[in-house]
């Protein structure tokens, strides 16, 4: 997937980022324990990209090189998931609607 792509798939996940950027500053015991998962995960995958050459927006490593997503706010977004099935969301879409509407 190319960058702009990716950077356009990122758009379409504000709400996911805004989750994630959300956990990250408002920590919590319970989304910091799935984010460790989560994170042993993707830092031992193929796909960790720690110079940023696959990042949808340069300069965020570390990264996902199949998505491009920032992956210290996606493993903190409990309703993201794994693009190879690594790992999965913790929210249904009901339950992510419930928060988005809680949100606004």
């Amino acid at each position: 997937m190319g960058r702009i792509n990716k950077l356009i798939n990122a758009f379409g996940n504000l709400d996911l980022i805004y989750e994630g950027i959300k956990n990250r500053v408002f920590v919590k015991d319970d989304v910091e324990q799935i984010a460790k998962i989560r994170w042993d995960i993707c830092t031992n995958c193929d796909l960790f990209d720690t110079t940023g050459a696959y990042c949808a927006v340069p300069g965020t490593q570390p990264c996902c090189a199949d998505c491009g997503c920032i992956l210290n706010l996606k493993v903190r977004s409990l309703s993201a998931h794994c693009p190879k099935n690594k790992w999965a969301a913790f929210m249904s879409e009901d339950m992510e609607k419930e928060l988005k509407n809680n949100i606004k």
